[in-house]
């Protein structure tokens, strides 16, 4: 019987990161750092946001991809990279792979958004369609790596990437040296492994806490049991941090520096996103507001001095965003459905649209049933969404339809 040698995971050290800092310099950008009053407001604490969905492509992915293929062989770069990924990491290995000369592949599941296949055959990347979900895309990126040589771009799991990820940190201790927390969102665990090096190796004293969907988290039970394990059908709107599993040398990382990871749910999201959207005019994509979605959640934890949140892209479906923006005004009760029955007779529905009118609900949409056999023969059932302020004004509403002597069944 044979065993498998367990193989050493490679280090990633500070002067890795500064020697990646020098080569991205005059590629990636220095992205900017904005202070939220609002969240500030709810911590009790200066909370800054680290902007990098105003990166180049959108996210911070250039900075490793770069970083990755600048540092191959020659002889490796004649035969080109691959890659797999459903938006961000395909963009970044496009642009960077342009940017050195270097002729790129990248397969993209079938169903990507249209803009974002579109971006990366913009920057220059031959694009594939290739499966239905992204573990179906890297398993034929990884066999066209191994049929024609081509190297193969891993989106999180080597410390070239890490590095190159790591620039983040290195950026946000010059930009805020008075920071005390650093939250930064996990998928596979890439940035959030190189924010933590650059950090701890020069201030150890910052907490480093990374954030992921509660429906695709693979950290906590991960490093529970210290090693990394997979999870069934992740399933979040932060398409990208829907990993299933953690990658193996950020995991050794995060175990060893990483202060904390936390959870957040589909609502905290989609509220954050609504939040960077209105109170910060920033577009940020559902992956990129989980730290605003923890800072949403848990305001309390927060209190110990400054913090900065890692808003690590912009790149949204304008479909989604649709839907999220909906999602989000309805977790922040900002939308509001009812379901009340009225007598059939004329003038009925005038009465109580006239009962929204004088709460100043905004009537969204109406629709009539006539044939549900639970109806009497008198009776219409009326479905109304409408457009409120927030929470208070719903229950506002709610008051003034029953005082009105309507029955609200949902």
């Amino acid at each position: 019987m044979s065993y498998r040698v367990p193989q050493p995971v490679p280090q990633v050290i500070l002067d890795d990161i500064r020697g990646a800092q020098k080569m991205l310099s005059g590629v990636s950008r220095v992205t900017p750092m904005e202070g939220s009053r609002y969240l500030s407001s709810l911590t009790f604490s200066p909370v800054h946001l680290k902007c990098e969905n105003l990166q180049r492509t959108g996210s911070f992915k250039l900075r490793g991809a770069y970083v990755r293929i600048a540092g191959l062989r020659p002889e490796q770069r004649a035969a080109g990279v691959v890659a797999a990924s459903a938006g961000n990491h395909a963009q970044g290995v496009a642009l960077a792979s342009s940017l050195l000369g270097v002729r790129s592949t990248v397969f993209m599941p079938v169903g990507a958004p249209l803009p974002k296949v579109a971006a990366t055959q913009e920057y220059g990347a031959e694009v594939r369609m290739h499966g239905q979900v992204v573990d179906e895309t890297l398993a034929a990126a990884q066999e066209y790596a191994d049929r024609t040589g081509a190297v193969f771009i891993h989106p999180f799991d080597h410390r070239d990437i890490i590095a190159g990820q790591g620039t983040v940190g290195l950026e946000i201790l010059e930009q805020c040296p008075e920071v005390r927390t650093i939250l930064v969102g996990i998928g596979g665990g890439g940035l959030a492994a190189g924010v933590a090096v650059a950090v701890k190796a020069l201030r150890p004293d910052v907490k480093v806490i990374g954030v992921q969907a509660a429906g695709a988290a693979a950290y906590p039970p991960s490093l529970l049991v210290g090693h990394p394990v997979s999870i069934d059908n992740p399933t979040t709107m932060a398409d990208g941090i829907k990993v299933g599993r953690p990658g193996d040398i950020p995991f050794k990382i995060i175990g060893e520096l990483l202060d904390d990871v936390r959870t957040v749910s589909e609502d905290a999201l989609s509220s954050a996103l609504l939040l960077c959207l209105e109170r910060a005019k920033l577009v940020v994509e559902p992956a990129g507001c989980s730290p605003v979605a923890a800072l949403l959640s848990e305001p309390e934890l927060y209190d110990g001095g400054p913090v900065v949140a890692v808003l690590s892209g912009g790149n949204v479906d304008p479909l989604l965003l649709q839907r999220i923006l909906r999602h989000g005004m309805a977790a922040a009760g900002r939308y509001l459905s009812l379901r009340l029955r009225v007598a059939d007779r004329p003038g009925a529905l005038a009465g109580l649209l006239g009962v929204l009118s004088e709460v100043d609900a905004n009537v969204l949409d109406v629709s009539h049933v006539r044939t549900d056999p639970r109806l009497g023969l008198t009776e219409v059932e009326v479905e109304l969404h409408l457009e409120t302020k927030g929470p208070e004004h719903c229950a506002e509403v709610a008051r003034s339809l029953h005082s009105a002597g309507y029955k609200v069944m949902s």
